[in-house]
């Protein structure tokens, strides 16, 4: 029985647990909540996840766990036949452990800041504030990359899967330029031949549909 992925299509994290999933061929029953009609809020989702955040995992012997982050660490440790993706070598590990925190308390935090109120609150710009703080992300990530191929080291891992779900995102919003972040640019196209990648692309138009609209 495939673990039980609950799902909101456009989501960044859920676009790198996705990619995770797929690196590693695992199938997942993915169940969409309509974050719009508040199906996250429900008696039984709030059971289930009392922060009602998704993605939310429940595999099948009944474990739940939610945030991306920790899902994918999760899935790659049970789940995949190495460790590559989530090495067990103490110092690499806790390198992808602290980029997993820069995405999640930075990167994503930052993204979100943005989005939130153009999404659910009507408003319809990015202002000099907002692109601004996206820079400031841009310009720590080029400096991650200084003599890497990816975002840990040479080798993939989890860290680069929420690295291209949230970068891909914060382009739509405030264009990443190849001229001012060479290294930024080239990742994120290497991140394109990766296998995963299709879960990353199919999200990422559904991202585009809600929030090209809602910039002027």
């Amino acid at each position: 029985m495939a673990p039980t992925l609950y799902i909101t299509p456009a989501s960044p994290p859920l676009r790198s647990v996705l990619m995770a999933a797929k690196t590693i061929g695992l199938n997942l029953d993915l169940q969409q909540v309509n974050l719009f009609k508040e199906e996250h809020k429900t008696p039984q989702f709030l059971k289930m996840n009392p922060q009602h955040s998704l993605p939310t995992l429940v595999d099948d012997d009944g474990y739940v766990l939610w945030d991306s982050h920790a899902i994918m660490a999760y899935l790659v440790s049970k789940y995949a036949t190495s460790d590559s993706l989530y090495p067990s070598d103490i110092k690499t590990r806790a390198l992808v452990d602290q980029r997993l925190h820069f995405d999640s308390g930075v990167a994503f935090r930052t993204l979100t800041q943005i989005l939130r109120p153009m999404i659910f609150q009507g408003k319809k710009n990015v202002d000099q504030k907002d692109v601004d703080s996206a820079h400031d992300v841009y310009s720590f990530v080029e400096t991650f990359l200084e003599g890497r191929e990816w975002i840990a080291g040479d080798s993939v891992t989890i860290a680069d899967f929420s690295f291209i779900s949230s970068l891909t995102s914060f382009n739509v919003a405030v264009k990443i330029e190849e001229c001012k972040y060479p290294k930024l640019a080239g990742y994120l196209k290497r991140a394109e031949c990766l296998p995963g990648y299709e879960a990353n692309k199919e999200g990422l138009e559904a991202f585009i549909a809600i929030v090209k609209p809602l910039l002027k």
